[in-house]
């Protein structure tokens, strides 16, 4: 029993390691310890049943004490503060007489996939992670599809292991009794899941920061409230909520951003938009992975809210149409005090710095289309004022244009920033983040030779003019040549995203199916 013991806290000790958890993985496509699992049996050997719902922080912090960054993987959590972090959530615990916790990751799609676990076993679930099939997370519709044969279907039946971050404990103020805690996936070996997306946005992240330079980024999210589904003539018709356009009517929008505030996502604003019950809720700008944590919050936080008024909240709108979410960000130096895009105040001008990160942007268009609109219906905003048949569309630029893909704004208290309007709320925000980064990044390398003028300069260099494919196919196409964002992100991932996403150009749903598709994102 001791040597068992023994075996299984240094396994989780490996699963923990920083050089587990931020190593750069090569992205050779024949990725053997990605592609072919070797499960150990090393199941934890702590007492299934744990006295009472105490947490001993010692305890944890002694074989956790790796694994916990802090959110924006900058700095390593000290042995001090993981201790003290666990003694808060002890107190939380006992506070709120907590009696499950959720342990979530996303999947591809950006939807919330989780395990509960009962409060007297998170300690024990901290220390050595909660097993969850690996095909939650890199779904698929039917594993069995040839498509996905070539990349060896045994990858869906083996598990993976949920590595909670504690810094994202929150009890959730929409759930009885519950808190949860986002994770980092990792293989039953040790090594981290390739196609997790935030382990994607956190490896750009160290990427950014390698560079010199730190990510203050916020989301803004359209998202539609439909009352509870009614059959009408054997058809089932939601109608819009188009009562909270009305100021007396927003009790489920002031609890819903009451609780994101308490789960640590701070919104600046929310207002209605332009449909009958659409409504526009922007999150204030944080810095590193936070943004990201706190989009995938609401994902799950305005279902869970929507429920309790009897209302359907989703991202998709039944017109066929995807509600949009932009990503707004701007560069700063690693000691965030300075923001590298802006010239000054009241300039509406883009440094140097800023012009390259745009530049890259545009470059990498095409590609980041196909992650940021990943639907067919997400598209069709790309070309919702043409009215001619097209099988792409300028990416267009500009500063204070609302109308561009890539609009810069150089006014507010928070200084300049390009707002990405590529993508869509369906998207999924780690990944957004992720290629935004990459792209971004790679717009930097361009030298100052290539530009023609000084900061003074309103011109923007390109290589060649930047078209957004209107077709999935295409998009796909061009995410697949992109050798750039396949290098940055991985050719696991990259082979597993347009696998998935031929798949379902393969079996597009009919209309009497369409509700599934709604159904899953809302």
């Amino acid at each position: 029993m001791a040597n068992s013991n023994e075996r299984s806290v240094n396994q989780t000790a490996d699963l923990n390691k920083p050089d587990s958890s931020d190593s750069y993985p090569s992205h050779n496509d024949k990725d053997v310890q990605d592609q072919i699992p070797v499960v150990k049996s090393s199941l934890p050997s702590t007492p299934a049943s744990v006295p009472d719902a105490e947490l001993n922080p010692d305890a944890v912090t002694s074989s956790h004490y790796s694994a916990d960054h802090t959110r924006d993987n900058a700095q390593i959590t000290t042995l001090p503060q993981l201790s003290s972090r666990m003694k808060h959530i002890k107190q939380e615990m006992a506070k709120n007489h907590l009696q499950f916790v959720r342990f979530e990751a996303t999947d591809l799609h950006g939807v919330s996939r989780s395990k509960s676990i009962p409060a007297q076993f998170f300690q024990e679930k901290v220390i050595h992670g909660v097993f969850m099939p690996r095909g939650y997370l890199e779904l698929m519709p039917n594993p069995k599809d040839n498509e996905v044969n070539h990349i060896r279907a045994t990858c869906f039946n083996s598990d993976i292991v949920l590595m909670p971050e504690l810094s994202t404990f929150r009890v959730l103020p929409w759930a009885e009794r519950t808190a949860r805690v986002i994770c980092d996936t990792f293989t039953v070996t040790g090594e981290p899941l390739l196609t997790s997306p935030r382990y994607i946005a956190k490896r750009q992240l160290r990427h950014l920061q390698d560079a010199g330079f730190s990510l203050l980024s916020a989301f803004i999210y359209d998202f539609c409230i439909f009352g509870v589904p009614e059959v009408i003539n054997s058809k089932t018709i939601s109608f819009p909520a188009s009562t909270l356009l009305s100021n007396h009517d927003q009790p489920f929008m002031q609890e819903l951003v009451d609780g994101l505030y308490h789960t640590g996502a701070n919104v600046e604003s929310f207002s209605s938009s332009t449909r009958p019950g659409q409504m526009e809720i922007c999150f204030l700008p944080e810095f590193g992975i936070n943004s990201a944590d706190n989009a995938f919050t609401l994902r799950t936080g305005v279902k869970e809210v929507a429920r309790r008024y009897n209302y359907i909240a989703s991202l998709v709108i039944e017109t066929g149409f995807c509600n949009s979410g932009v990503l707004s960000h701007s560069i700063w130096d690693v000691g965030r005090k300075t923001n590298m895009f802006c010239s000054g105040p009241g300039v509406e001008r883009l440094t140097l710095t800023g012009k390259k990160w745009l530049a890259g942007l545009l470059k990498h268009s095409a590609a980041l289309s196909c992650l940021m609109a990943p639907a067919v219906s997400c598209r069709k905003r790309y070309c919702k004022d043409s009215r001619d048949p097209k099988d792409s569309v300028p990416t267009t630029w500009g500063y204070n244009d609302n109308s561009c893909a890539l609009n810069i704004k150089c006014h507010g208290e928070k200084g300049t920033q390009i707002e990405n309007k590529l993508g869509s709320a369906t998207a999924n925000p780690y990944l957004v983040l992720a290629a935004t980064v990459a792209a971004g990044l790679d717009g930097l390398q361009i030298t100052d030779s290539a530009w023609a003028g000084s900061d003074e300069s309103q011109d923007l260099y390109e290589s060649e003019p930047s078209e957004i494919p209107l077709k999935m196919e295409d998009a796909l196409t061009a995410l697949e040549q992109d050798q750039c964002l396949k290098q940055a992100l991985g050719e696991t991932f990259i082979r597993y995203f347009v696998a998935m996403k031929k798949y379902e150009l393969e079996n597009e749903e009919t209309d009497a199916e369409g509700n599934k598709f709604l159904e899953y994102f809302i």
